[in-house]
């Protein structure tokens, strides 16, 4: 029996080219069009020719390239390549590729999903308590790119300002709105 994708790697959340698949809108889709992250279950369906994962995971079972003797190779453009694509205006996943595989080789795949679960889960919050339906690919964005002490400030902020306000709790629009500025300014 062949194995998959799914079967050999053991952090879904981020990519093996160094993407940050728990940062992605598609990630926290519902629905046949959700991404299952980087190895996830059903990842070879929704992504069958993945040569990094052919190179990576299924020939030197590796969880990322950060963690291969020969990354940064061939198949990576420069930092500053990276830093200059344009990429969705929802989720610039491309300026944090060669970021996120520099911090794995250094420091270790461990410390690295140890500080992206801390941002997964500010990211989950900011979707549960301040998501209002459009919001989703801004969140995702904000969370991909800011640090996680200013997450987490801007939402200490905003919880401030909504209980100073008088902001409901089911009004997602409002806290939305008060969570985005306080974002915009540092993003």
């Amino acid at each position: 029996m062949k194995s998959s994708a799914s079967d050999l790697k053991k952090y879904p959340t981020i990519a093996v080219c160094g993407l940050d698949c728990g940062m992605c809108p598609r990630f926290y889709t519902a629905g046949p069009s959700r991404c299952p992250g980087c190895g996830g279950p059903d990842f070879p369906n929704k992504h069958p020719s993945c040569s990094f994962i052919t190179c990576c995971v299924k020939k030197r079972q590796l969880e990322t390239c950060g963690e291969c003797p020969d990354f940064p190779c061939s198949k990576f453009k420069t930092d500053k390549e990276y830093q200059q694509t344009e990429g969705s205006s929802s989720y610039p996943s491309e300026k944090k590729r060669m970021p996120n595989l520099n911090y794995i080789k250094e420091q270790g795949i461990v410390p690295f999903i140890k500080r992206q679960k801390e941002r997964i889960k500010l990211l989950e919050k900011m979707l549960k308590d301040f998501d209002d339906g459009r919001s989703k690919s801004y969140y995702c964005r904000a969370a991909c790119l800011l640090d996680a002490d200013v997450l987490k400030n801007a939402m200490k902020n905003a919880d401030a300002k909504i209980r100073d306000e008088k902001i409901k709790q089911n009004d997602l629009k409002g806290k939305a709105k008060i969570l985005k500025i306080l974002l915009d300014g540092c993003l």
